[in-house]
């Protein structure tokens, strides 16, 4: 069939629609520097979709700043004004789903979420946690490990399961703990790189690449490993533009 049999002034007025976007939910505490790092990818149209809300259990979270200079629906919902945690997660579920997300993005929300939050969004819900997991699941991940005297640290994006820190890593950022290493030098060089594959992960995620099955994370297809996909540090360190010194 020619093109000319589709002429007709109907059809010549017809724009088609285009293929709407995927849509992101970003719950966040605080400062917010993770998603920061979401919004700048997002501007130069490399996240793979839309943050459509950002949500804060904490009305002062500089985060919420952040999306309204964004021109990101805020939203405040403090956790203090329930009773308790499941009075809290159902109101939460219903301000997420009103925006209707493919992806729920966990920025730094410094709550543990009961088992009815996490089946609700499972396979769709990711967080990115301050170290190598499955080591140093919980708080205080830097002190712990310098404590321990690790060789290595670094972040993991994982999908949220009702194991606290448990879920199905996708993808990590290594770090080498140098002589000397401060917790809030360390800090840095892992904040550094969570802002770094946060959003790479969140658009594979998007993308359908990284995907939650029965068996685990899978990438393209394929199985992922238990700490899924790895950058090294130095891998890490020349996309971060840090000085890599030579080692014996």
């Amino acid at each position: 069939m020619s093109e000319s049999d589709y002429s007709s002034d109907t059809l010549q007025d017809f724009t088609p629609e285009p293929a709407e976007a995927r849509r992101v939910v970003v719950l966040i505490s605080g400062n917010g520097s993770n998603l920061q790092a979401l919004i700048d990818e997002q501007v130069h149209d490399r996240l793979g979709g839309e943050i459509v809300a950002v949500i804060s259990n904490q009305a002062d979270a500089y985060g919420l700043q952040r999306a309204r200079e964004a021109s990101i629906d805020a939203v405040a919902l403090p956790h203090r004004e329930y009773e308790n945690r499941e009075a809290y997660d159902g109101a939460l579920i219903k301000v997420i789903e009103r925006h209707e997300p493919d992806l729920v993005v966990l920025a730094g929300f410094m709550r543990i979420l009961t088992p009815r939050f996490v089946q609700r969004f499972l396979g769709r819900l990711i967080n990115i946690h301050p170290s190598l997991l499955p080591a140093y699941q919980g708080l205080h991940t830097h002190a712990r490990a310098l404590a321990d005297g690790v060789a290595e640290h670094g972040c993991s994006v994982h999908y949220v399961t009702e194991e606290l820190d448990g879920g199905p890593v996708l993808l990590q950022a290594a770090v080498e703990v140098a002589d000397g290493e401060t917790e809030e030098s360390l800090k840095e060089k892992v904040h550094a790189r969570e802002h770094l594959i946060y959003p790479i992960a969140v658009k594979w995620c998007l993308e359908g690449r990284l995907q939650f099955g029965d068996g685990g994370a899978r990438f393209d297809g394929m199985p992922l490993p238990e700490q899924g996909l790895r950058m090294s540090h130095t891998d890490a360190a020349e996309e971060l533009d840090e000085d890599i010194e030579d080692e014996e």
